[in-house]
């Protein structure tokens, strides 16, 4: 008798490659140095990247792969949301281990990134009060805490991947007439 996997499990290799990807993403802006791309297209371009183009393309492949390797060419609408909604979990979980990890390493990244969004809220609007920059800075030092992050990564990540696997199902379902 086989075994078959379940659609949730399906997704973890797809789910670990595309959080490693997005570590290996933002490792390479934090060595290239994060101020001298901000106000370039490389942040919107990895930002894309990351909410769009890459979770799409995970939840379309993880579909593919669990429908033709491992379901007999058959994936419901169900099955899909599952091996969606588990890659981009498995993504966020991945991602969100890395930052807290990365945060607890190099503690001044986060002072860094503080400065980084003061000179450019400065930029922005040159006649902002001192008591408006700080009330911006302690709402971004609040929610730059990794232990913030992490649920909210992985939230986040799950319901981008429940939206892109509703998407993708209706585009690859194919029902296995045996189970109507």
């Amino acid at each position: 008798m086989e075994k078959s996997v379940s659609p949730g499990k399906s997704g973890l290799v797809y789910g670990v490659l595309f959080g490693v990807i997005m570590v290996l993403e933002f490792v390479i802006m934090y060595i290239i140095g994060m101020r001298s791309l901000v106000g370039t297209s490389a942040g919107v371009i990895v930002n894309i990247a990351n909410y769009l183009i890459l979770p799409l393309l995970f939840i379309y492949l993880g579909c593919i792969n669990y429908k033709k390797n491992l379901n007999n060419g058959f994936i419901s609408f169900g099955e899909c949301l599952k091996v969606g909604v588990s890659i981009t979990f498995i993504a966020g979980l991945v991602y969100g281990i890395f930052n807290i990890v990365f945060n607890y390493v190099f503690p001044e990244f986060i002072n860094e990134m503080i400065s980084i969004s003061k000179d450019a809220m400065i930029k922005q609007n040159p006649n902002i009060t001192s008591s408006d920059m700080e009330t911006g800075l302690a709402m971004m030092k609040k929610f730059m805490n990794p232990l913030i992050v992490f649920p909210v990564t992985i939230a986040m990540y799950s319901f981008i991947g429940l939206i892109y696997s509703l998407i993708v199902g209706a585009i690859v379902k194919n029902q296995n007439p045996q189970s109507l």
